[in-house]
């Protein structure tokens, strides 16, 4: 690869490679395990961020929003239900941070069609579920999730379920991974333009 090739992220991601997709595949296979009963302060700990996340996308804070993730994170919305093979199948979004910084520049803009005018959302999130993995300075989080958006005299309706990976960095838990399962991810959908 050339100096400008390794420059020009818009082709390639830094952290996004094949041992990246096998590492993923991994964690998306084990969201269905059964996991211990969390502790309250742990719980509790970890549903504030959820909670947290959710307020800063409906109160539309995206650069807020944005620095809950760490630089080497990734926003996914697969098509498959429960995520399949990212590396071989489409999503609706596979988004690095580069992407997700692009993304909030381009909802930020105010010149983004099909978000005026701008969505509004509510989210409600339930049957949080965690496991901490000191080892791996890490926790992986599962949810339920019931987004409600009303944009341009359309009322809309998105259920699903969140896989979450945090870790531990100086200033607290961040967002490594955002899973989000569409519970109708196969079928046919407008524009997805807001963040989930």
């Amino acid at each position: 690869m050339t100096q400008a090739e390794h420059t020009d992220t818009a082709a390639w991601s830094y952290h996004v490679d094949p041992a990246y997709y096998r590492e993923l595949a991994a964690i998306a296979g084990e969201w269905s395990d059964a996991w211990p009963v969390a502790d309250a302060e742990l719980l509790a700990e970890t549903q504030a961020l959820l909670h947290r996340e959710a307020r800063l996308l409906d109160e539309a804070r995206f650069n807020e929003w944005l620095e809950l993730y760490t630089p080497t994170c990734l926003y996914w919305v697969p098509i498959t239900p429960g995520g399949g093979d990212p590396e071989r199948e489409v999503s609706h979004a596979f988004d690095d941070r580069r992407r997700l910084t692009d993304r909030v520049y381009w909802l930020r803009t105010g010149v983004a069609f099909c978000q005026i005018p701008q969505s509004r959302t509510r989210r409600l999130i339930t049957n949080v579920e965690v496991i901490d993995e000191p080892a791996e300075n890490r926790r992986r989080v599962r949810s339920n999730f019931h987004i409600q958006e009303f944009r341009a005299g359309q009322h809309k309706s998105y259920v699903g379920w969140y896989g979450h990976v945090l870790v531990r960095e100086q200033q607290g838990w961040r967002i490594q991974l955002k899973q989000v399962n569409l519970i109708d991810s196969e079928h046919g959908h407008e524009n997805l333009t807001l963040v989930f």
